[in-house]
């Protein structure tokens, strides 16, 4: 999808087209998770820290993330794709490979169902997208990038929103690239690939792979080679299967009072657990993730007989990780996942409520079914703050973890509340910044 998040939010309000637009966290800790073309010309892109988004681009209007929002436009696009091929791979919220070999009978060969596809995303959804077809993911993602519009001094610039990639012309198209183009390449090894003189994709395929092995490691040097060379065998995977499930947040400013911060801990796993019941699924191991004042991140696990998909268990497990970690310095980033997940068995509710086991590590969770079952009704029919953990209460609220809070780092200040209405005049001009309601969890910034 072209700017997916920006384009949601101008179709909202149709007096932001046009205009440089960011959504993203907008306080000194927040990134960027989208930006319009407006905004791109300056410079800003994302993934960049949202405090060298406002030097680039002072006039920028800072808008936050809306997963709810995003959610149903990406719910609306599957449903578009999935009438093309039940072959489809979601990759984000905003992006998805297609294997569209068995439906070229129906709807012809490749080029012409890109045309279709985008056609449908754009009467269906009243969004753009821009597609690449090619026989490998590697080229079709690339050439997908190679349809986009780009910004320009003088507006916006339209794509050629489908770009086909032959066969045939696979090394024309790819040795070009800059060697950052190819999955795996970060900084730092594009870093080590410019020490030995590699600075395109075609720089990459004349070096011999031992010496790639050498400088890499053997699986990612020889990955590295056969990428370069536009080798890449991986088949389109509809049902990839998710292996954990958590939540992670980045605080305004670095916790440093313990019961604060388990107090976080109990939070995410509350969500946490919520998540894993909505899934139907279930974990027996619990990890907590904790990136200190300095940017060091450590992480600790533990592993329990029984699988657990219910708040009390899942926080008594982090709060346990939590207190075997000195804390003194200062907490930037606290998360809380829960692994080795399998299918949720028998009927959650149907057990009698009990405190036995709570106390020991490896004892039984408690059945919290009922008393879980109840929570899920009551936040289903009147929200997710409706009901929780009573120390989550802070006056008359409860500060409830949502999804999609703070995916991009913290508001301006550390505001958590819900986005606040569009007045009918629309959104003020200028340097803008409102309350941040970003996406973490597997939601990531887009392209």
């Amino acid at each position: 999808m072209d700017a997916f998040f920006v384009a949601v939010e101008v179709q909202a309000d149709p007096s932001l087209a046009g205009l440089p637009v960011i959504v993203g966290g907008s306080g000194p800790r927040g990134v960027v998770a989208s930006c319009s073309y407006e905004a791109r010309f300056y410079g800003v892109r994302s993934a960049m820290p949202s405090a060298r988004a406002r030097q680039l681009c002072p006039q920028a209007i800072f808008l936050p993330g809306r997963y709810e929002a995003y959610a149903e436009a990406s719910r609306r696009l599957h449903e578009v794709l999935g009438s093309f091929t039940p072959l489809v791979e979601g990759i984000a919220l905003d992006e998805a490979f297609l294997d569209v070999s068995g439906g070229r009978r129906l709807f012809g060969p490749g080029p012409v169902i890109a045309w279709q596809v985008r056609r449908e995303v754009r009467n269906r959804l009243g969004l753009d997208c821009s597609v690449g077809v090619a026989r490998s993911k590697l080229i079709a993602k690339l050439a997908s990038k190679a349809a986009k519009p780009r910004p320009t001094p003088t507006g916006t610039v339209p794509g050629p929103g489908v770009v086909v990639v032959p066969a045939e012309e696979e090394l024309a198209f790819l040795h070009p690239l800059p060697v950052r183009a190819l999955w795996g390449v970060g900084p730092a090894s594009a870093s080590r690939l410019a020490r030995m003189g590699v600075q395109t994709v075609g720089d990459l395929a004349a070096v011999p792979p031992a010496a790639l092995v050498a400088v890499f490691g053997k699986a990612a040097g020889r990955q590295l080679h056969e990428l370069s060379w536009a080798r890449d065998p991986r088949a389109v995977e509809p049902d990839r299967e998710v292996k954990s499930i958590g939540h992670e947040e980045t605080y305004p400013e670095d916790l440093v009072d313990r019961s604060e911060i388990e107090r976080q801990a109990v939070r995410m796993a509350d969500a946490v657990a919520s998540r894993l019941r909505r899934a139907g699924r279930e974990g027996r191991t619990v990890t907590i993730k904790v990136r200190f004042a300095d940017f060091s991140t450590i992480t600790r696990s533990h592993t329990g007989a029984h699988p657990v998909a219910d708040g009390p268990p899942i926080a008594r497990a982090a709060v346990r990780l939590l207190q075997g970690v000195d804390v003194r310095t200062g907490v930037r980033l606290l998360g809380v996942a829960v692994s080795g997940l399998t299918s949720a068995g028998g009927q959650r509710s149907g057990h009698q409520l009990s405190f036995e086991g709570l106390g020991g590590d490896d004892g039984p969770p408690g059945d919290w079914g009922a008393a879980s079952a109840a929570v899920d009704r009551v936040r289903e029919l009147f929200g997710e703050d409706a009901v929780g953990p009573a120390t989550l209460a802070r006056g008359r609220r409860l500060e409830v973890k949502r999804a999609g809070d703070t995916q991009w780092g913290p508001a301006q200040g550390g505001a958590r509340a819900s986005r606040p209405r569009t007045p009918p005049g629309g959104p003020e001009r200028g340097a803008r910044v409102v309350e941040d309601r970003g996406m973490r969890d597997d939601l990531g910034a887009e392209e």
